[in-house]
């Protein structure tokens, strides 16, 4: 799935098309215990409310593939829950009851029983709304335009939203009535989802159907609980972990060899195939063989790019492949010392340089223009 096709399916989600057909919600308090459950045909919602629904599920759309949004292998089988939900348009009731059940038990997988008076009444009561629609794909020509005559599919999917409900705390509220204040008593609001997923994924206008698109709002978590407990999945490695083992891989597979030179050459490689890739492109995902030619290009000894490789499939597994996006931060050049940190324009990193003088290892930063520090301009001593 690339970025077109999850801008394709975002537009279905302005709030002035009314594209989706129905939403379905079921409110949980903080143990898991149903509070209520609704269904809303869209186009029965008013404009404003309508509006925010949308804005919840566009948020189990954003950010990159590979980082908030991870594809996660769903081996759905003949008449598998989501597909009967799919299917229904949710309108199969006992699929979607079943289907709410399997996300309340992973919701109590990832927020067991509360351990005092005061965890409970800080706890999170959550909202899971799902919402269904059918999407014209739109076959294009050689040219890149669409093809309205051939286009005739349909892709049928359905959104998932977990949202934690969070009590506010009660305050003064004024009252036009009588001009005065007076106390609102808390009420629980609904926040961004934290989790949810596309089903079936959205490949190139047709259906995976064995690929859930998985949202996470924090990329460090994978919500490894969730997913065994609503679905017996296993959880992708997340991106922040991804990118924290592969650095430490680097470090102490090539020693010193891992040097600044070395980083910079793989900082501005893997940048400049960030930057080449289109709309219409896949995620940019490197293997080990990839960063091998890297390594091997920027001088680094064989027997150490051997290591390299070997301690790659020790940390990530055999044949695996790590977003491109995971590996460096295509907009962030970053030195961090004991007791300095330096940012430098990704650009110009190549100015940075280091060098043992009179027995001492030294940074150097060539300097060229004028320097200033906290705002304030200053010079350097001849």
């Amino acid at each position: 799935m690339n970025q077109r096709d999850l801008a394709e399916i975002k537009r279905r989600l302005n709030p002035e098309k009314r594209n989706p057909s129905l939403i379905r919600g079921c409110y949980v308090d903080y143990l898991g215990n149903p509070i209520t459950s609704f269904e809303l045909p869209v186009a029965m919602l008013y404009d404003q409310e309508n509006e925010k629904y949308m804005n919840i599920f566009k948020k189990v759309l954003a950010g990159q593939i590979g980082q908030t949004l991870t594809p996660i292998a769903y081996p759905a089988e003949e008449g598998d829950l989501l597909l009967r939900v799919r299917d229904s348009g949710l309108n199969d009731e006992d699929a979607v009851s079943e289907l709410f059940t399997k996300l309340i038990a992973g919701i109590r997988a990832e927020h067991p029983d509360m351990q005092s008076v005061e965890d409970a009444q800080n706890a999170e009561n959550w909202l899971i709304l799902l919402m269904h629609d059918d999407l014209d794909v739109r076959k294009r020509d050689g040219n890149g335009e669409i093809d309205y005559e051939n286009s005739d599919r349909a892709f049928s999917y359905m959104l998932c939203a977990l949202c934690p409900v969070k009590q506010e705390k009660s305050a003064l509220r004024y009252d036009p009535n009588d001009s005065i204040f007076h106390n609102r008593a808390p009420e629980w609001m609904a926040g961004a989802p934290a989790l949810g997923f596309l089903f079936p994924l959205y490949e190139g206008g047709a259906a995976d159907v064995n690929t859930i698109l998985f949202f996470s709002k924090d990329s460090n978590d994978a919500h490894e609980a969730f997913l065994k407990a609503a679905f017996n999945l296993e959880a992708v490695m997340p991106a922040a972990e991804q990118t924290e083992n592969f650095q430490a891989l680097l470090a102490q597979s090539l020693g010193a060899e891992c040097s600044l030179d070395i980083v910079q050459e793989m900082h501005e490689v893997v940048s400049d195939l960030i930057a080449g890739q289109g709309k219409d492109d896949e995620p940019l995902m490197l293997s080990k063989q990839d960063v091998a030619r890297v390594l091997t290009d920027g001088g680094v000894s064989a027997e150490k790019v051997e290591a390299f490789q070997d301690g790659f499939d020790a940390t990530f597994g055999a044949g695996a492949v790590l977003p491109a996006v995971n590996i460096v931060a295509p907009k962030q050049f970053k030195v961090d010392l004991p007791s300095v940190s330096i940012k430098v324009d990704p650009k110009q990193a190549d100015l940075l340089e280091t060098r043992v003088i009179d027995g001492r290892s030294y940074l150097l930063i060539p300097i060229d223009g004028d320097i200033s520090v906290n705002g304030q301009p200053v010079f350097a001593k001849g």
